[in-house]
């Protein structure tokens, strides 16, 4: 679905922004590219997604050349949230919209109505302009915006920013969901959050190169301890206890009246992030 051989970006002379990049997503893959901010995320993002021209490298979407694909067909199969949602403020959210889906076939549009309540928007608001709106109904409009062209491809910039934890749980869910129907996701983020409960695969991302691409559980499990603490009372005293997970068979048999947890010591996506590059995500 995407193909990249050393992508290089400048913005301006001494700029370099990306320095090589290498990869590729296959078809209905979620794959999430992740760093800090300033790394290269959205830079890529807007390479890939035909904003930002005068690369270097190779890139091609569909099996098809970037540098020669400039037709509606080509770009009518991909849909776009950014990180900072362009509306106009003026404008309601349905207002938006139609006036966003008049650029594509008819029969290409999703219903609307039906989407934004997929998307749990507030129905009193629908008519409203979207200067009234908070930063979490902005998300939903613009994530709208994205699926309503039932795209091929989809590149999520962010996707979860500025949503209450329920509101996140649904943005989740409404990907997973675009996933099964076999659309290919480009996710660029520096939650790692999103990335290890949504990705297939992550890129690490650092000053415009990349450190490691692989499943996030594999980079769990590489860069584990092996080792679990379990939580126990013993005489009415609570207790803990941390042993070797190839020593499991053979330790479980100590003295303990219950056990109350057993937690696995595995690193968590942003320590394994930060021993990759050195860098913290914000």
């Amino acid at each position: 679905m995407i193909e990249v051989k050393e992508l290089t970006f400048s913005y301006g002379k001494n700029k370099q922004t990306l320095h090589g990049l290498d990869f590729k997503v296959g078809e209905g893959e979620i794959f999430g590219f992740l760093g800090p901010n300033g790394s290269g995320k959205s830079t890529t993002q807007k390479i890939l997604s035909g904003i930002l021209k005068n690369y270097g490298g190779e890139v091609s979407l569909f099996g098809q050349d970037m540098a020669y694909r400039t037709n509606k067909k080509f770009f009518q199969r991909i849909g776009v949230l950014f990180e900072f949602p362009y509306l106009y403020a003026n404008l309601s959210a349905l207002d938006n919209l139609n006036y966003f889906s008049s650029f594509y076939p008819k029969d290409q549009i999703q219903d609307i109505s039906a989407l934004l309540e997929r998307l749990e928007f507030k129905k009193d608001y629908l008519h409203k302009p979207v200067s009234s709106y908070s930063k979490g109904m902005r998300q939903r409009v613009s994530m709208a915006r994205a699926l309503m062209t039932s795209p091929d491809l989809l590149f999520l910039d962010e996707p979860t920013s500025g949503l209450d934890p329920s509101g996140a749980v649904l943005f989740r869910n409404i990907i997973e969901e675009e996933r099964k129907k076999g659309t290919t996701v480009f996710l660029t983020t520096h939650n790692m959050m999103d990335a290890e409960l949504l990705c297939d695969r992550v890129a690490f991302v650092v000053e415009g190169s990349i450190a490691v691409i692989d499943a996030p559980k594999h980079l769990k499990e590489h860069n584990s301890k092996h080792q679990v603490t379990i939580e126990y009372t013993l005489d009415k005293k609570r207790k803990s206890k941390t042993l070797k997970i190839n020593t499991l068979d053979q330790s479980l048999n100590f003295p303990h009246d219950q056990i109350l947890s057993i937690h696995s010591q595995e690193p968590t996506m942003e320590e394994i992030f930060i021993q990759y590059t050195g860098r913290r995500l914000s």
